[in-house]
């Protein structure tokens, strides 16, 4: 298993996933900047499982033999899928990775019920772990973020969700328009009391080029100012402390050992397969770290694998420093935070003054060779990232 890194340096630490995209909508969500789209007519899955396989092989042949510990199935909508389509795809994976025995295999689905109707078939056909994009329990807020499903249903989705699968996930977005620290409170607990053993809680950004920029540019959606959104974040560390399921990602809370093994991945500098429209990949051959993109239109990413065997649009050997830079950005996000020996070995430094200056300001730790983001460093992460990077 594994590669090498900078000057021959093996390096296969991190791990190895796959990434699969299905690219498709029902609908489009006001505020997404993901690569997703709605197509009036249905995919031809059988085309696409002949695609997928082909792009699978094409990165097996770059990567080298691996196995692998992680599979996630994102989008887009990858409960729109029917489950042999799932299955087919995993079989090709394991032909070309073959997965572990203890493979977490990782799908995204919608809260809806025709959704929900799938989940044992996802299950036959090897997905371990669902992740639900239920985003609110506030059926005023589901229809403001161009949501299909209502409360009550998503809850119901949760529920099947936990019969068919051992380990399941779901999103929520806070800092929403006129939301209040008491009223988010009250909602996260809520949905501490589904027992889920993972929580992905997101402040709500606005992405350029989507309907939301729009409209706040437009003054028609107004956000919580600066010191409200703090007060979110406080609500939001406290509450799922209390609950046990502390945060190990600036957004992300797991009770202890169901962390979401393949986003560890690439939070770890692992390497990993992108496969579908529009996929990242980071892949090591030999001592080069290539990082991977395909084409992001459906239709264009199809026609690419059917007459080259891939659809990848670009292919970049990283650097030492964008290695060491990618490495940075990656495990500050963790609370376990960047391993500094690892870093070097591949190129990377810290500058002796800013570090000593942003431990003064509580906002970094050092930890058993580990460079620690804050309790009080997280809330300001992007600027403690600028200021090692710079």
């Amino acid at each position: 298993m594994g590669g090498e890194g900078v000057d021959g340096i093996e390096d296969t630490q991190g791990g190895f996933g796959v990434y699969v995209h299905w690219p498709f909508c029902k609908a489009k969500c006001p505020y997404c900047d993901f690569n997703s789209h709605v197509r009036l007519v249905p995919p031809d899955e059988a085309r696409y499982i002949a695609a997928f396989r082909r792009e699978i092989a094409h990165m097996r042949a770059l990567s080298g033999p691996r196995n692998a510990e992680t599979v996630f199935f994102g989008g887009g909508t990858p409960s729109l899928m029917a489950p042999t389509t799932v299955g087919a795809i995993l079989e090709a994976i394991n032909e070309a990775w073959p997965l572990t025995a203890d493979a977490e295999v990782t799908l995204e689905a919608n809260p809806t019920s025709v959704e929900a109707e799938r989940f044992h078939g996802y299950r036959a056909a090897g997905v371990n772990r669902v992740s639900l994009g239920v985003q609110a329990l506030d059926d005023a807020d589901l229809q403001g973020l161009g949501r299909m499903h209502s409360v009550a249903e998503a809850l119901a989705a949760v529920g099947i969700a936990r019969r068919a699968f051992d380990r399941v996930s779901f999103d929520l977005i806070y800092a929403r328009p006129r939301q209040t620290p008491e009223a988010w409170a009250a909602e996260l607990r809520r949905a501490l009391a589904e027992g889920c053993e993972h929580l992905s809680l997101y402040q709500l950004t606005i992405e350029p080029g989507t309907p939301f920029e729009r409209l706040y540019g437009a003054g028609k959606l107004i956000l919580p100012d600066d010191d409200l959104s703090r007060a979110l974040w406080d609500v939001t560390q406290e509450v799922t402390a209390q609950a046990g399921l502390p945060a190990y990602e600036v957004s992300n809370h797991a009770r202890p050992g169901a962390e979401a093994r393949h986003n560890l991945v690439y939070w770890r500098y692992g390497t990993y397969a992108g496969i579908g429209a529009g996929a990242h990949g980071r892949l090591v051959s030999g001592n080069i770290r290539h990082a991977t993109f395909t084409e992001r239109s459906p239709e264009a990413w199809l026609k690419r694998v059917e007459a080259d065997g891939h659809g990848i649009i670009s292919d970049e050997t990283l650097s030492a420093a964008e290695q060491a830079d990618e490495m940075l950005l990656m495990g500050l996000r963790l609370k376990e935070g960047l391993d500094l020996a690892r870093h070097a070995r591949l190129g990377g430094r810290v500058d002796p003054e800013r570090l000593a200056t942003l431990e003064a300001e509580g906002l970094v730790a050092l930890n058993a060779g580990r460079l620690c983001v804050t309790a009080a460093g997280f809330p300001v992460l992007n600027a403690v990232i600028a200021a090692l990077a710079g």
